[in-house]
C-alpha cells in the first residue's frame, strides 16, 4: 500500500555558535546567500535524515563512509553486491530492477536516486532513475546572520624535532554563526510518486520522527552537542490524494518569528488538517 493522502510539512531550526552548512567554496564558511541570510542546503538536510533513519535499523543506500554498515566502499559496490542477488533474467529488466531498488533502500523510495553504473567483473552495466516522493527545500534563516572568523592554533608537536625545541604552531581558521538563528525550511510527499516507488504511510511517519530528531549524533566540532535544535515540525494531512490547496500557498501559511515561534494561518486553508510537533 502506498500514502494515502498528499503530505506537506515545515521545519523550523535554530542555530546557536555553529556552522550549520559549511560552504566548501568559501572556506567552509557558513553558507549565506547574496542577501546575507544564513541558508542550508537541502542536501545537507537529507543528509541527516538519512543519517537518523539509519540510526534507526533502516536499510539506507546512500551511506556516509564512515557510517557504512554493510561493508560496501562505495555505491557501486553496494549496487554490484545488491544485483547479484537477482538472476540474470531480472537484471535485464529496468522495472524489475526499480522495485527491487525502492523496496530495498528507504532513501530510495523516498528521495529518488539515479542509478549510473559501469559494468562490474560479473554484473552488467546499470542506467536507472528513479524519482522519489519526498522533496525538501533548502532552509534559509529569517534574518541576516553574522559570521565570526575564530582563529585556532595547536598546542603540541605533530612531528619529534631534532632538538627540544616546540615545533612552529600552526595557524588555522574555524567559522560559526555570531549568537543565535533561526531557519526554517518546508517540504513535500507526492502521492503519484509515492504509488510508483511504494512510499507509505509508515515510511512518512518515519521521515517526520526524523525531522523531529534531526541533529541527534550529528555533533562534530562546528556543531557542538547542543548547538543545533530542531524547534518545530509542522505536518499538513491532506484530505485526498491530489491535495486539498497547492503547497506554496501550504507552505505560505506558516508563519514563524524571529524567536522561532511557529502560526499558521487556518484562515489561508480552511478545512486542512495539520500538527505542530515540539523537535525533540
Amino acid at each position: 500500500m502506498s500514502l494515502h493522502k498528499k503530505i506537506d510539512f515545515a521545519l523550523v531550526i535554530a542555530a546557536e555558535n555553529a556552522n550549520p552548512n559549511g560552504d566548501p567554496l568559501n572556506g567552509n564558511r557558513p553558507r549565506i546567500t547574496s542577501e546575507s541570510l544564513g541558508e542550508i542546503s537541502d542536501v545537507a538536510i537529507k543528509r541527516k535524515v538519512r543519517n537518523r533513519l539509519q540510526d534507526g535499523g533502516e536499510r539506507i543506500f546512500v551511506q556516509m563512509e564512515e557510517r557504512s554498515d554493510d561493508g560496501a566502499r562505495s555505491l557501486t559496490d553496494r549496487m554490484n553486491t545488491f544485483l547479484k542477488t537477482l538472476n540474470d533474467a531480472d537484471r535485464k529488466q529496468k522495472n524489475i530492477v526499480f522495485d527491487e531498488v525502492c523496496s530495498q533502500w528507504l532513501d530510495v523510495r523516498a528521495f529518488g536516486q539515479v542509478f549510473a553504473f559501469k559494468k562490474g567483473g560479473d554484473v552488467d552495466s546499470v542506467s536507472l532513475g528513479v524519482r522519489g516522493p519526498v522533496s525538501i527545500q533548502p532552509a534559509f534563516s529569517l534574518q541576516p546572520i553574522a559570521i565570526d572568523d575564530v582563529q585556532i592554533t595547536k598546542s603540541v608537536n605533530s612531528e619529534t624535532t631534532e632538538t627540544d625545541k616546540k615545533s612552529p604552531d600552526t595557524m588555522g581558521m574555524k567559522y560559526r554563526v555570531s549568537g543565535r538563528a533561526v531557519y526554517r525550511t518546508s517540504g513535500s510527499i507526492s502521492t503519484q510518486l509515492a504509488e510508483k516507488t511504494g512510499f507509505n504511510d509508515e515510511d512518512a511517519e518515519k521521515i517526520k520522527d526524523a525531522l523531529l530528531t534531526l541533529f541527534e549524533n550529528d555533533e562534530s566540532s562546528a556543531r557542538p552537542a547542543g548547538s543545533m535544535e530542531v524547534l518545530k515540525v509542522v505536518w499538513f494531512t491532506h484530505n485526498n490524494l491530489h491535495g486539498q490547496y497547492s503547497s506554496a500557498k501550504v507552505h505560505r501559511s506558516v508563519l514563524v518569528d524571529a524567536e522561532g515561534n511557529v502560526n499558521v494561518d487556518d484562515a489561508s486553508i480552511p478545512g486542512l488538517k495539520y500538527e505542530v510537533f515540539e523537535g525533540r
